[in-house]
């Protein structure tokens, strides 16, 4: 399978936010360094921008990813930082939903 994007939506215990993204920020670049990764950035509500937006919270974040192949995801997934900041952040996050999709 070529190229796979993630959308995966982070929302953190009340009020870590900050503390969570600052993690994920310490741990982007050595996410930047592996093979196959394309793009790689957490994203959150833009204000002001009217009706038509659905915002995702205070609480949560998105991290919008770009895979040269389905291969290069899973290694990422078992990645020595990955487990790392897995166990780092373990505590701070609510819920974490990911979702993996293809090219339609």
């Amino acid at each position: 399978m070529s190229h796979v994007h993630v959308v995966a939506v982070i929302t953190a215990n009340s009020g870590q936010r900050a503390k969570l993204l600052e993690k994920f920020n310490a741990n982007v670049p050595a996410v930047h360094a592996e093979d196959g990764c394309i793009s790689y950035r957490a994203v959150t509500d833009t204000p002001d921008v009217g009706p038509f937006q659905t915002p995702i919270g205070e609480d949560t974040f998105m991290v919008i990813e770009d895979w040269a192949s389905l291969d290069a995801l899973m290694a990422h997934a078992v990645a020595p930082h990955m487990k790392d900041y897995g166990r780092a952040t373990k505590d701070m996050i609510a819920d974490r939903k990911i979702h993996v999709l293809s090219p339609a």
